[in-house]
């Protein structure tokens, strides 16, 4: 074995060990408790796939994945499309530039449950600041319960993820940095003009970048609970609830282990479909 051999096993042992203990060992953990009966208190008992047919008579749990489906197509398509618009207008570096760029970064170094406040402020019904300008325009009595209100509960958490945009924004903007003058130049000789420079130069060039944010943007949505529980709880009703809060109330609030980790298995599974399904739409990886 060689030296580059040794160092590069060096390197990858730690990392390996790191993967195996904290997320091999709790995933295959996760799998093999969902097939058992298990709460606190009781002993492990094998029921078979009983949580797994269970789940999809829980009428809660077909509303959390419905929401966190519709999520996962929104922060998908709407979510990405404004930081890739972002972007593109940003990447001009008019005079507002810096300004804009540091403005709409801003939400994504505020911690989940400062952010979470901050739109409980903006959108309650007595004081916020949507209720008072919608009054100031000549709607005296207005008061709408944004976060609250079946109608408009899940509109109002969904509109709560839109800043995050910027992360896709910055990371479609370093690599813009990485395509050459030249290419541009030569589109410039041929006389193409800046919107076909765009659309037929600049966006295709951006295909993997664009699929990874994608990705990023998609699987965010499988981790989000900070801001739901801090506004929501998943209400009412369960209009905004998705898997995560699902997964958490039944863990913690119903003392039933066994059925949130089979929660937790479909999760995972959702999470590789919406991957493979993303990277196979824009062929990520692949050359242009």
């Amino acid at each position: 074995m060689n030296n580059n051999k040794k160092w590069i096993i060096a390197f990858l042992v730690p990392a390996t060990l790191i993967f195996a203990f904290v997320y091999a060992f709790s995933i295959g953990v996760l799998v093999v408790t969902s097939f058992t009966d298990w709460s606190i208190g009781s002993k492990l008992s094998f029921v078979g796939l009983k949580n797994y047919i269970e789940l999809f008579k829980n009428a809660d749990f077909i509303k959390s994945l419905i929401n966190t489906i519709i999520w996962i197509l929104l922060q998908s398509t709407v979510h990405v499309a404004i930081g890739v618009i972002f972007a593109l207008i940003l990447s001009r570096k008019k005079w507002y530039f810096k300004f804009a760029r540091t403005a709409f970064m801003i939400p994504n170094i505020i911690s989940s449950a400062a952010l979470g406040l901050l739109f409980l402020s903006i959108f309650n019904p007595q004081f916020g600041m949507v209720n008072n300008t919608i009054r100031a325009l000549g709607f005296t009595e207005f008061s709408q319960n944004w976060f609250m209100d079946p109608k408009t509960s899940f509109f109002t958490v969904t509109i709560t993820w839109l800043p995050f945009a910027a992360v896709v924004a910055i990371l479609i903007m370093a690599e813009m940095a990485s395509i050459s003058e030249d290419v541009y130049e030569a589109a410039k000789v041929d006389g193409a003009t800046e919107f076909q420079t765009m659309t037929l130069i600049t966006l295709p060039l951006l295909r993997n970048i664009i699929g990874t944010a994608t990705i990023l943007s998609a699987t965010s949505m499988l981790q989000k609970l900070d801001i739901i529980m801090m506004t929501t709880a998943g209400g009412p009703g369960n209009k905004t609830l998705n898997m995560p809060m699902f997964i958490y109330q039944t863990a913690l609030t119903e003392n039933n282990f066994s059925l949130a980790n089979t929660g937790g298995v479909y999760l995972i599974i959702l999470g590789l479909i919406s991957v493979g399904l993303i990277s196979k739409i824009y062929k990520t990886g692949e050359s242009y």
